[in-house]
């Protein structure tokens, strides 16, 4: 079994028009939430093998302001990366067991939509599908024993949190 875990970048910073997409770094709210995401994943005690993350600014902002100690690996691929591209990228992993990708929507949510078959699909799943706000962290379980047995329908959403269900504060017009 191995475990996949999907961090969305938290709220970026809009104040700078001039910026491009991938400059754009976090705004007050965005480094609270990712602060907030940071504690829930310590709390929590989820471990991982390895981290994958976009190289945007905005996802390497919400890194630091998470306060996570892992090794992170910045991709290419991982920026604004649609679902199949996500797949591709997961498939060519390694030994590791347990995998954090940080990211992008609508990439990560459709990643975790695709990856839950109907069978499996609850209360944690509808949320999901709801929405996949920013700083939003999912953990799923996944019925392989090597990445690149990833398929559409092989895991179980085992966990799920917004920054609005730690905080209210961090509700929806944050969003």
């Amino acid at each position: 079994m191995k475990r996949l875990g999907l961090l969305r970048h938290a709220k970026s910073d809009w104040d700078d028009m001039r910026l491009r997409d991938f400059d754009r770094g976090l705004n007050d709210r965005g480094r609270r939430g990712a602060a907030l995401m940071g504690a829930h994943i310590r709390q929590r005690e989820d471990r991982w093998d390895a981290v994958i993350a976009s190289p945007a600014a905005r996802v390497k902002r919400t890194l630091e302001a998470s306060g996570l100690d892992l090794p992170f690996t910045f991709a290419n691929a991982v920026y604004l990366a649609d679902c199949p591209t996500l797949m591709t990228l997961v498939r060519g992993l390694g030994d590791e067991e347990a995998v954090l990708l940080v990211g992008h929507n609508p990439g990560l949510q459709e990643l975790a939509l695709a990856l839950v078959p109907p069978q499996e699909e609850d209360a944690l799943f509808d949320a999901v599908m709801d929405k996949y706000p920013t700083a939003s962290y999912a953990v799923l379980e996944l019925a392989i024993d090597r990445w690149a047995d990833l398929a559409e329908g092989c895991g179980k959403l085992v966990h799920f949190a917004r920054p609005r269900d730690l905080d209210p504060d961090l509700g929806p017009e944050a969003d």
